[in-house]
């Protein structure tokens, strides 16, 4: 079993997992910290040799999470140009295109070798989709992607793979391609994710800010964090919560605490 609960108050944590947090200051050095930031790509894209296409579920719960996909649209078969920044070997990408033959996606991703197995999957169509490698920190996407030409825009698991002071050059970078009044739909880790419980003492590269063993990194959005990033760089805040979530293990009576960000940020 497991229930849902969405709203603006964070996970509140138990006395033990308070105690824990707070005794883990302890930082990684500024040496390795600078490595990790230098050798991102890399770890990303060893990531997906050691893991192929597996790693990832393909997520056939986008539409259902983001009705936006649907209410977006002015007509019911009308076409429309999507950008999936961050896209992975494609598990979001490929059954968003399955399920809307209305839809012409732009997509990228840091990994080289995450953007060759996207080209290498049967579904692969140029005249659905382009496909390109991006680091959304710093190439411009008005490279690949025509100003003002994107009607939605997804970032789902990806902003928390960045760091957090080069966060708002990626929303930047974005709000320079979507249309005006359109959005950009979010996704991602929350404070207090049973995943960031569970990093162990040495791992902490900054508040709510951590590297996992492989290399990659993860942050931890609050609320108010990401909508002072999106603000700042011009949008405007149509939804900002939390979605927490708790999945039970009844065999072994585990339960484990999911916490993540779902949010709508429009352009004026």
């Amino acid at each position: 079993g497991a229930f849902q609960k969405k709203g603006h108050s964070a996970r509140i944590l138990s006395p033990e997992e308070a105690e824990r947090l707070a005794k883990d200051r302890v930082l990684v050095s500024e040496f390795k910290q600078l490595k990790l930031e230098k050798e991102a790509q890399k770890n990303w894209d060893l990531f997906y040799k050691r893991n192929s296409t597996n790693f990832f579920k393909d997520r056939h719960w986008t539409t259902r999470e983001f009705q936006e996909l649907k209410a977006c649209r002015e007509f019911a078969d009308q076409k429309l140009t999507i950008l999936e920044a961050g896209c992975g070997v494609g598990n979001c990408l490929f059954p968003l295109l399955e399920e809307d033959p209305n839809i012409f996606a732009y997509a990228c991703d840091f990994s080289p070798r995450a953007v060759e197995y996207v080209k290498k999957n049967a579904l692969y169509s140029t005249e659905r989709c382009k496909v390109f490698q991006c680091d959304l920190t710093k190439d411009d996407l008005l490279e690949n992607i025509p100003a003002d030409s994107v009607d939605v825009v997804t970032l789902i698991f990806v902003l928390s793979a960045i760091h957090p002071d080069k966060m708002h050059l990626v929303l930047k970078n974005i709000y320079k391609v979507l249309k005006p009044g359109k959005c950009v739909l979010f996704r991602d880790y929350g404070l207090y994710d049973h995943a960031m419980l569970r990093f162990k003492s040495g791992s902490k590269l900054g508040e709510n800010f951590y590297v996992r063993q492989d290399g990659t990194r993860s942050y931890f959005f609050t609320e108010e964090f990401l909508s002072q990033l999106f603000k700042a760089e011009g949008y405007e805040q149509v939804v900002n919560e939390y979605v927490q979530r708790e999945t039970v293990n009844r065999k072994e009576d585990l339960r484990v605490p999911r916490v993540f960000l779902q949010s709508k940020f429009q352009k004026p």
